[in-house]
């Protein structure tokens, strides 16, 4: 009879074969010598490379790794949420393949949930290997949402995290399609701590996240936890009414005094500024739109296509 496991590692996988035996055998390194039960679910997120078939390969080898492969590339919040809902343990640990989440500090995060936490999150201290633009759009992120946003995340926070099955319960919960993950962890309560690593250089391979999806991702973070962006367009739009009709006294004050200079200079300038309040405006409701567009449709968060047996 299998052994019910009291750890459960959860890790989402897209493209990452050049990683996967290397981050096994440093997850074994840093939690066999703990003497508690383990298991490592690995999730494979629409790779197009042999990531899964390494993940059976260890499967067939040590039975305490799992694996299910998604049907398509749903995106890195979905596949972690379908590891965590096929999570067995009592512990739940989320982090990435590619070894920029020490497995070492592993100890650390169950010692700190031993003392009565029911979820640690993790703090990144980058290393120099960290280029100064991450560093800077990092910082700004985290800046920007904890001043607008109805919750408080910490810089350098990660989906590098331990939950206690109570938490991880009431996580599952949840039924939103664009996910922002630490945010709402951050929104759950419970007795959290924050345990500080420091980010070595990702092992091998290259970073799934472009600039591109990096924009997505803070979009989602900050629509999912605020209001005050639809706010901010229409303070604009009442300022740029305000500064408007000023104008307009001044050109009526200068027609009636006879110093009035042709041109077509302000008007451009004023037909710009309004066009772009006016666009900006929109493109933050759209933003908000789309959210109750892809939330009403009601879809499936994902669909397994293959289970490591």
């Amino acid at each position: 009879m299998p052994v019910q496991p009291e750890i459960s590692v959860v890790i989402p996988l897209y493209n990452e074969e050049v990683n996967i035996e290397a981050l096994h055998n440093a997850l074994i390194n840093s939690i066999d010598p703990l003497h508690r039960e383990f298991e490592i679910v690995f999730v494979d997120d629409g790779s197009r490379d042999r990531s899964f078939e390494l993940v059976k390969t260890l499967s067939s080898k040590d039975p305490r790794v799992k694996g299910i492969s998604l049907s398509r590339n749903f995106g890195h919040q979905v596949a972690l949420l379908a590891g965590m809902q096929q999570a067995c343990g009592d512990i739940i640990i989320t982090m990435d393949a590619d070894l920029q989440h020490p497995p070492e500090v592993i100890p650390q995060m169950l010692d700190a949930g031993s003392r009565g936490y029911d979820i640690v999150n993790t703090r990144r201290i980058d290393g120099k290997g960290t280029s100064h633009f991450k560093k800077l759009t990092s910082r700004c992120f985290y800046r920007i949402i904890n001043r607008i946003a109805d919750i408080t995340i910490p810089e350098g926070s990660s989906d590098f995290r331990l939950m206690n099955r109570k938490a991880l319960d009431s996580f599952l919960q949840f039924g939103e399609r664009d996910r922002f993950t630490r945010g709402l962890v951050n929104w759950m309560g419970f007795r959290q701590t924050v345990v500080d690593y420091e980010c070595p250089p990702r092992y091998a391979g290259k970073s799934k996240y472009t600039f591109r999806k990096m924009m997505h991702f803070a979009a989602d973070g900050i629509t999912a936890f605020s209001a005050r962006p639809l706010r901010i367009a229409s303070y604009m739009g009442f300022i740029v009414f305000l500064l408007g009709l000023a104008y307009a006294v001044f050109a009526v004050v200068q027609h009636f005094t006879g110093r009035t200079i042709p041109g077509w200079t302000s008007l451009l300038v004023t037909v710009l500024i309004l066009g772009g309040i006016q666009l900006l405006g929109l493109g933050i409701i759209g933003e908000y739109l789309a959210r109750i567009f892809n939330e009403s449709k009601s879809r499936p968060l994902y669909f397994i296509k293959d289970k490591t047996t």
